[in-house]
């Protein structure tokens, strides 16, 4: 017995049901292995892969220095966080280092400081702490350390020092509230360490100091 032939109109329904079902199959396959990848990443980190951890933190990084100013961040704070680099890698965490200035505006007719670079150390050491903690794809570490350095001036010229120093773990980053406590307050939570002159400016201090001793926060007043 012959088959009946198909209209040509019933053909062309099966040829487009056929390309629908084939993307639909390259689509799947695709996320597929994209999962595989992630989840491979993901395995590598939480098994202390330092190489791994090294290539999707410093990619992250990277990012950071082409990436569009979120709408209501400050210039000064975001330029702060594309000056961040990727310094130390270890099974357990990263350590980052970052440039915090003061901020300079036009003021009755004057330019004058309007945030110093304690106040931009404080803001900034809280961004990238958020950031690191929590938007870097596959990976979760159980701390990050930051620097952040700032510029001296002597009769030798311009250096960048160290002026805060910040070990931020997991528990502590959990409990919290980064919307609304203020970077100060995002850093004594920490245990952020920095040094104040008897003028309020920051000292200079050494961010490989052992915490031994030493109280994590402390001022001059």
């Amino acid at each position: 017995m012959a088959l009946p032939l198909l209209a040509a109109s019933d053909y062309g329904i099966m040829v487009g049901i056929g390309i629908v079902l084939l993307l639909f199959l390259i689509v799947a396959w695709v996320i597929v292995q994209g999962t595989r990848a992630q989840l491979a990443w993901r395995a590598s980190v939480d098994a202390g892969d330092v190489s791994a951890i090294q290539t999707l933190v410093s990619e992250e990084v990277t990012r950071w220095k082409t990436a569009r100013m979120p709408k209501g961040v400050a210039t000064g704070l975001w330029h702060g966080v594309q000056s961040a680099e990727l310094i130390d890698v270890k099974p357990q965490g990263v350590r980052l280092s970052a440039s915090a200035e003061g901020q300079y505006a036009v003021v009755d007719g004057a330019r004058r400081e309007v945030t110093s670079a304690l106040d931009e150390a404080f803001a900034l050491t809280a961004r990238l702490a958020d950031m690191v903690m929590y938007d870097i794809p596959n990976v979760k570490l159980p701390y990050a350390q930051v620097d952040i350095y700032s510029t001296f001036r002597d009769e030798s010229g311009a250096a960048q020092r160290c002026i805060m120093s910040t070990l931020c773990e997991r528990e502590t980053a959990d409990a919290i509230d980064w919307d609304e406590m203020s970077g100060e307050e995002i850093v004594r939570a920490f245990g952020g360490r920095f040094s104040l002159d008897d003028g309020g400016n920051p000292n200079p201090i050494d961010p490989d100091a052992p915490a031994s001793g030493v109280p994590a926060v402390f001022y001059k007043d």
